[in-house]
């Protein structure tokens, strides 16, 4: 045998062992070096830097988890990263992206390959980069909604992208989620753009879309949302909150690092009520947050949306308290039956059942009388029954469509008895 018959096998990704956290402070225009994550085997440290401690105007990443003060700091929960930087993580759409990038598309790479390799304009004021001396240069292309909803449908079949899309749905691999998605930005406003799926047995875009209009007119803080069709598929454009039109960014944490809780497994122990408790002890405006979220859990209920876990619900970071952000991702859920269970209990008996009573029976968790509380759920009825028709028009769904959703994901009669 030769030399020539020799051939270099697959070039492994040489995981990095540190990367240097950036933040965006409170009202600037730029990021600075905040500390440094270290991993060391699996298990991630964070270390502020000495030049950041010293700042007049440093804060904390998450006072509770990471305070600024001198050494390496770990997780409050024993996970593998300090939570407030597991939010910042892309999740399975995100982690899909990366890894067919990379060329290793069964491969599980670290937790700092995937929070390096992803796109850096996340959701949140933190940015990953291998350098602590000056700030990367940005790209200044802006992939178009086509383009996007092109890349994302080959990716979610399966099938090979040129480098042109590839670079363009990297946009979205720092946000959360498992569905398809990208960010869209080149506008007056910045957007996450989300797609169609080729595995989707029911309009889910446009559901999502009916849900979160619906929310808007009952009085609850949503998110803004508009409905288009690139490529003839439906895609959900979501303004961020996270960002303002003067380009600030603003830092948020989710709900499950509030709780002191990783996704997997705790987050299955994640309850409103322990959320509620935290409300009282750890945010600017506790009687309207609760009252809020009052309302937020029983539009859930309302519209069939099971999949209110931690992630989603998040609070900004502000430096006076934490602050709820506007609601996002109230997406009716497929049912197989009339019983359906909220992803977080709402009742201090662990009751998570998704059933009105059941919800006014738990009211004086979140500082609401019976009376009050049966208001609130009225009040959200009577607005998803009378704005019906035209919301449902704006979607573009057929009376089928419409139909099929009507009391069995919104309005189920399971949730009045």
């Amino acid at each position: 045998m030769t030399s020539d018959d020799v051939r270099p096998g697959p070039q492994r990704i040489v995981d990095p062992t540190t990367a240097f956290v950036w933040i965006w402070l409170p009202g600037a225009t730029a990021a600075v070096v905040c500390g440094r994550l270290d991993d060391d085997q699996g298990v991630i440290s964070f270390t502020y830097a000495r030049s950041y401690r010293s700042r007049a105007d440093a804060t904390s990443l998450y006072e509770p988890e990471l305070p600024v003060k001198e050494g390496p700091q770990f997780s409050a929960s024993g996970a593998r990263l300090p939570l407030c930087i597991d939010d910042s993580m892309p999740d399975a759409w995100g982690r899909r992206l990366v890894n067919h990038r990379l060329g290793e598309p069964n491969s599980e790479l670290s937790e700092l390959t995937y929070l390096l390799e992803s796109d850096q304009d996340r959701i949140g004021a933190l940015e990953f980069h291998r350098s602590p001396d000056g700030y990367p240069d940005r790209a200044a292309d802006h992939p178009s909604l086509e383009d996007l909803a092109a890349a994302a449908d080959h990716i979610d079949q399966g099938l090979p992208i040129d480098e042109h899309l590839n670079a363009a749905l990297m946009h979205g691999t720092s946000i959360g989620g498992a569905r398809p998605k990208a960010l869209l930005d080149g506008t007056d406003r910045t957007l996450i753009a989300k797609f169609s799926s080729s595995a989707d047995t029911y309009p889910v875009v446009q559901g999502e879309f009916v849900a979160m209009r619906l929310a808007s007119l009952a009085g609850i803080n949503v998110a803004r949302v508009d409905l288009t069709k690139p490529n003839g598929r439906y895609a959900l454009l979501v303004e961020r909150f996270d960002r303002d039109r003067t380009g600030h960014r603003h830092h948020v944490v989710s709900a499950l690092t509030i709780l002191g809780l990783t996704a997997f497994p705790e987050g299955r122990y994640a309850t409103y009520v322990d959320l509620a408790d935290l409300v009282r002890a750890q945010f600017v405006t506790s009687d309207a947050t609760l009252h809020e979220l009052f309302a937020r859990i029983s539009f859930n209920i309302l519209c069939g949306n099971t999949d209110d876990h931690g992630r989603n619900h998040a609070a900004f970071v502000r430096p006076a308290g934490l602050e709820l952000t506007p609601a996002y991702d109230i997406c009716p859920q497929a049912r197989s039956g009339n019983t359906a269970q909220q992803a977080m209990a709402f009742a201090a008996d662990g009751v998570r059942e998704s059933r009105i009573g059941l919800l006014v029976n738990a009211a004086a968790t979140y500082r609401l009388h019976r009376s009050a509380a049966r208001d609130v759920i009225d009040r959200q009825r009577t607005t998803i029954e009378d704005n019906w028709d035209d919301v449902c028009d704006e979607a573009e769904l057929t009376t089928v469509q419409r139909d099929a959703f009507m009391n069995r994901q919104f309005l189920n009669p399971r949730a009045f008895e």
